[in-house]
């Protein structure tokens, strides 16, 4: 009796550990209704501000959509990009002179802080407000999975090395995409966010004068618009006048940068290989044609891309930390 009794009471431990690790698991997963009694009026809050922000200057949409790309391609989507210092992820190459519209996000959190102290990240904070500024541009919605904490570190050396640049070929952004649980169509579908938003000189004047040591204008950029951007970019400028990226539409979140590379007029050189580039001819090609006559594909796609990467190495749980201020840690 004894004996049996012993091997129930195991067997009831080990279930009670199987039970409390999925009951773990279960708390850990983002869900939609994550601040439904908690800040029950978040969703309303973030979409007043962002209004407020894009009234005030239409390019916020495409610079708090690329804050968050920025955040979730390093440590994971939270919030790390958003800290301050010298040691930050805003002065890794990628980022210097180029994050912007950071005091937008400030402006949330004050705004929520105010109906619900202490209980949004600003990691959630900067995902609902991404998703906003697409819907604003006339993109599509979707619903946001909420219940990430604020990281504790920034990581500079992770964004040097792990944020795709406008110089690398086709190989080199996928092995970033791939590194962070993303995939090909993911690459293609989420470079459509360069339908809105623009771009420093510095970041394409590669391609206007000696393109690759050849000595003439990268021969996959029309004609006109390298004419047009030598004037804008002369090779004395100091790289920091500034263009749209998508010369058909510029606030306006459609399809139209496809159709772009599709006639030469991508800006950036890690736009235009998704067409023009030996490599794209198995590989991205057939995904921006695609998209260029199929703005109902390309959304599609695009809100699941959107979905996979606010879904990047999350901190769940006991991690991290709700941040009082989003530019530095708690004390």
């Amino acid at each position: 009796m004894e004996a049996s009794s012993c091997r129930l009471k195991g067997r009831f431990a080990l279930l009670m550990i199987v039970f409390l690790m999925l009951c773990g698991a279960t708390r850990a997963q983002l869900t939609v209704d994550f601040y439904k009694s908690s800040c029950p009026n978040l969703l309303r809050i973030v979409r007043r501000e962002v209004v407020k922000a894009i009234k005030s200057e239409m390019r916020t949409a495409a610079s708090l959509l690329r804050l968050h790309f920025h955040d979730c391609f390093v440590n994971g989507c939270d919030g790390s990009v958003l800290l301050d210092g010298s040691d930050g992820e805003q002065f890794a190459l990628p980022n210097i002179n180029s994050l912007r519209r950071l005091e937008v996000i400030d402006s949330i959190k004050s705004a929520v802080e105010n109906s619900c102290s202490g209980v949004v990240s600003c990691a959630d904070i900067l995902t609902l407000a991404a998703r906003d500024s697409v819907l604003l541009s006339g993109g599509p919605t979707w619903k946001v999975l909420l219940g990430r904490r604020d990281g504790l570190v920034a990581n500079k050396t992770g964004a040097d090395k792990g944020l795709p640049a406008p110089f690398e070929n086709i190989d080199g952004i996928l092995k970033k995409f791939t590194d962070v649980g993303l995939d090909l169509t993911d690459v293609v579908a989420l470079s459509g966010a360069h339908t809105i938003g623009f771009a420093r000189c510095a970041m394409f004047n590669n391609r206007l004068f000696n393109f690759s040591g050849s000595g003439s204008p990268d021969p996959t950029m029309e004609s006109r618009m390298v004419s047009d951007l030598q004037a804008l970019c002369p090779l004395t400028d100091d790289g920091n006048k500034t263009t749209v990226l998508d010369r058909n539409s510029t606030d306006l979140f459609d399809n139209h940068y496809y159709k772009n590379l599709l006639n030469q007029k991508g800006l950036l050189e890690s736009d235009q290989i998704l067409f023009s580039s030996a490599a794209a001819q198995s590989s991205t090609k057939s995904l921006v044609e695609d998209y260029s006559s199929n703005t109902t594909r390309f959304f599609e796609d695009f809100v699941r891309a959107m979905i996979k990467m606010g879904n990047i190495s999350p901190l769940t749980g006991s991690n991290g930390e709700i941040r009082k201020n989003c530019r530095v840690v708690n004390s």
